[in-house]
């Protein structure tokens, strides 16, 4: 592949070129620190909320792309280039870009000089270290000058960009040449009143000169890629007063031939109390303690080099948690490494930071973070705890929700929309997830606030049952739940009937009195109001469950009745009660949803693969014939060609394009889990390879996006550009995906009594190996598989065979070794 390849061994992705077809990032952190970081070290840093707590500029949609990052300038002899080959351009003899989890590195060289920089977020620490390692690769010695350059937000990115007669007078800094650790420079912008953060960024040695002031380093009109002071060859000692801060320090290297020399620069984030906010009586000069301290951490390349060890290990022991064996190497490098990986970046950072979400409209989503939970509670349990009560104390008392939170407030806004009517019953899909992998039932028992109300707690359980009870309340006239402002499609906008250039459909003010229903939400109670039920039972509510599953039966029996259009299921129906997605439309006759979502459910199923009159396995069937693309399954088809005003923002998009008529990978799982689900394991696999970025990597000029992680989006078949790729790494297609292949495809659940061992994959993987630990025991899973149609595990423990598929279990610290038979 002309872009990079997999090193499986060393758990990265290594680009060796800079010319990727877009730029190919990482992310760095995963506690409350994060960087994102391209390939060419584009990217910024920002404290638990991209948009409150930014440290540093990025320019979305810039020409050229990917316009700032955290760059090294080298001024070799008059010879100025950068290794991450932007900003300055210059040819490079060698690049190499890896991407590694939670670290990168970056290595340039240019006429015998040879540049390595290594970038992580440490564990525990609120800073991006950067380890820089500079080789003389000749046979005559060198002396070059190494300008470092960051560029300061003013911590609230979106204020930033905007509020320019404030924010062009605002900029300060302090300089610390001779600090105990190096050299600093202190972004102290609005700490003389009401903030009490500030950043630093550090150097360990005595930097030979700085610059704070970006129109001096950079110069008048230029761009970053000619910035006057690398071309100059020495700083000028800029100090910000208003305008732009930054923060440069300029090194010089003398080098014999083969000699290297470190450095390591620490870009941090601090807070002071406010009675510790100062270091003199004056309250002009920042107290430094903490930057100190931080900066004292990393002053050797050896506490670096630890650092780095403990982050491996770190994700080795998460990684451990669940793999597979098998002869597909495309398939388990995804299940081992990268699908998992994601899965933590979703958990992280919701949808709220990528190059495709700029941190500043969205935060962490209700509906988002529940099913991001479904892909790493396997991995981090406690904190999957956690989230269940931040997104649950945000529902309100009648079991709808805010549609997101803040993650810096963990409070709910509705900036970007509200009543959408899924997002209730999400928070049941979560909690059972949670209980059935921990078997922590206490937390039905935890009080969690309404709205984050002091005084409204009530146990978690009661919130779960407002979810339901909201379901059950909010139905139309066919039984169908009521969509309100939309469901997961957020662009299926039944009751908003806009007409105004540029207006919101998320936040708009519906037309009242509208019967517009949803056989999406309807298939999602059928799924987890049974969940309900079962939590109910096992917590004695025999009455409650009873009750539960009645109403359950009832949306069941609505959608074989209503929600049937002859060989699918109908998508919703409308605001004056007409049928959305149904065959006699010329557009938009199948919608994916609900075919995956009912046949998930159960509803319809028949008795297997051959029951061709089965409603499952008719809507399957359509999908694959109306649907399917090489690249995957579009949403629906035939996409819309005109603005159809009671369908609202789906039909705004050109056809083939995000939710009218392209490839929304998020819901390519459920109909693989779907087809799991009726015996037909090869045609599941087969559409998890067509999405699936391992699988993709070879061409990834019609992809563009990173094969590594998934894309939210791949353009349908109706689109001029098929085949490409938008919107990668915050998409629940991770969390899904990672659920279709572990738990469906290989056939390793988690159940509350037991792991469900199911698998269906399909005759092109005849043999595997999963290694599973749950509850503190390790399963030692081996399949033969003859991925015949309809056919179902045999399961023999610990050399007993057993009825069924659940394997129960076992003590923690006991090893539990299953031969599984297909």
């Amino acid at each position: 592949m002309r872009f990079g390849h997999f090193d499986d061994a060393a758990r990265e992705y290594v680009i060796t070129t800079p010319h990727t077809p877009y730029p190919w990032i990482n992310y760095l952190g995963s506690e409350q620190f994060f960087s994102l970081l391209s390939h060419q070290a584009g990217g910024y840093s920002f404290y638990r909320d991209a948009k409150m707590r930014r440290l540093t500029r990025y320019r979305y949609n810039n020409i050229p792309a990917d316009a700032g990052g955290r760059y090294l300038y080298v001024n070799d002899g008059g010879d100025v280039w950068t290794p991450s080959w932007l900003p300055v351009k210059a040819d490079l003899d060698h690049f190499e870009a890896r991407h590694g989890l939670g670290y990168s590195t970056i290595t340039g060289e240019r006429n015998g000089l040879r540049v390595q920089t290594l970038f992580f977020v440490p564990l525990g620490e609120n800073a991006e270290v950067q380890k820089v390692t500079v080789t003389n690769t000749s046979d005559a010695p060198k002396s070059a000058t190494l300008f470092s350059f960051v560029e300061f937000c003013l911590w609230n990115a979106q204020d930033d960009q905007t509020n320019y007669q404030r924010n062009l007078s605002i900029g300060e800094v302090e300089v610390e040449q001779d600090g105990p650790h190096g050299s600093a420079i202190f972004h102290k912008t609005e700490y003389r009143e009401r903030r009490d953060h500030y950043a630093v960024f550090g150097v360990n040695t005595r930097a030979d000169g700085f610059d704070t002031d970006r129109d001096t380093f950079v110069g008048a009109y230029n761009s970053l890629g000619e910035a006057a002071v690398p071309r100059a060859g020495r700083s000028a000692n800029s100090v910000a007063s208003g305008w732009y801060p930054i923060g440069s320090h300029s090194v010089v290297v003398e080098l014999a031939p083969g000699e290297s020399r470190e450095l390591v620069y620490v870009l941090g984030y601090l807070e002071n109390a406010d009675e510790e906010k100062w270091a003199d009586d004056a309250h002009q000069v920042v107290n430094k303690t903490g930057a100190h301290a931080l900066l004292g951490r990393f002053a050797t390349s050896e506490q670096v080099d630890a650092a780095l060890e403990a982050l491996n290990a770190y994700w080795t022991n998460l990684l451990s948690t669940y793999s597979v064996s098998s002869t597909d190497e495309k398939l388990d490098r995804m299940v081992n490494i990268w699908n998992q990986y994601q899965c933590m970046v979703t958990f992280n950072m919701s949808r709220s930071a990528s190059f495709f979400e700029t941190g500043i409209g969205r935060g962490m989503g209700f509906r988002d973070s529940n099913q991001d939970l479904l892909g790493f509670v396997h991995l981090i349990p406690e904190r999957a705890r956690e989230r269940i009560i931040d997104i649950a104390s945000t529902q309100f008392a009648d079991g709808s929700a805010y549609h997101q939170y803040q993650p810096l407030t963990k409070r709910g806004n509705n900036d970007i929309g509200s009543g959408f009517n899924d997002d209730p019953l999400w928070l049941i899909a979560g909690v059972a997830a949670y209980i059935k992998e921990s078997g922590d039932w206490s937390i039905l028992d935890e009080p969690v606030p309404f709205d984050n109300e002091p005084g409204s707690e009530v146990p978690l359980f009661e919130h779960l049952t407002r979810s339901f009870q909201f379901t059950v309340q909010n139905r139309g006239p066919h039984g169908l739940p009521l969509i309100g402002r939309a469901d997961w499609n957020d662009c299926l906008n039944l009751n908003c009937f806009s007409t105004t250039p540029g207006e919101s459909f998320q936040t708009t003010e519906n037309q009242a009195g509208g019967v517009a229903e949803s056989v999406f939400i309807a298939a999602q109670f059928v799924l987890y109001g049974a969940e309900y039920a079962n939590l109910a039972e096992r917590r004695g509510l025999a009455d409650v469950a009873t009750e539960a599953r009645k109403y359950v039966d009832e949306v069941r029996a609505a959608v074989l009745e209503h929600g049937w259009d002859g060989r699918w299921f109908l998508r919703a129906y409308d605001y004056y009660g007409n049928p959305v997605g149904t065959d006699a439309k010329p557009e938009g006759k199948i919608w994916i949803e609900p075919q995956g979502f009912a046949v998930m459910a159960g509803i319809g199923v028949g008795d297997g693969p051959d029951d061709a009159d089965a409603p499952a396995i008719q809507a399957l069937d359509a999908v694959n014939d109306m649907l399917g693309t090489p690249h995957g399954l579009v949403l629906q088809f035939p996409a819309y060609t005109t603005y159809q005003i009671e369908l609202g923002e789906v039909s705004t998009y050109p056809p083939g394009y995000k939710e009218n008529g392209g490839i929304f990978c998020h819901n390519n799982p459920w109909v693989i889990i779907a087809e799991t689900v009726v015996g037909r394991g090869a045609q599941a696999f087969d559409y998890y390879r067509r999405i699936t970025p391992a699988y993709r990597e070879e061409i990834s000029d019609t992809h563009k996006l990173e094969p590594y992680v998934y894309a939210q989006m791949i353009a349908g078949k109706e689109a001029s550009r098929a085949g490409e790729a938008k919107n990668s790494w915050l998409t629940g297609t991770a969390a899904w995906n990672f659920v279709a292949v572990s738990q469906y495809l290989l056939g390793v659940r988690p159940d509350y009594d037991g792991l469900v061992v199911d698998p269906q994959i399909g005759p092109d993987v005849p043999s595997y190996t999963v290694t599973r630990v749950a509850r503190g025991a390790t399963y030692e899973i081996t399949v033969t598989n003859s991925g015949a149609p309809g056919a179902r595990g045999s399961l023999t423990v610990d050399g007993a065979p057993v009825e069924g598929n659940t394997v129960p279990y076992a003590p923690a610290g006991a090893t539990v070794r299953v031969a599984v038979t297909v």
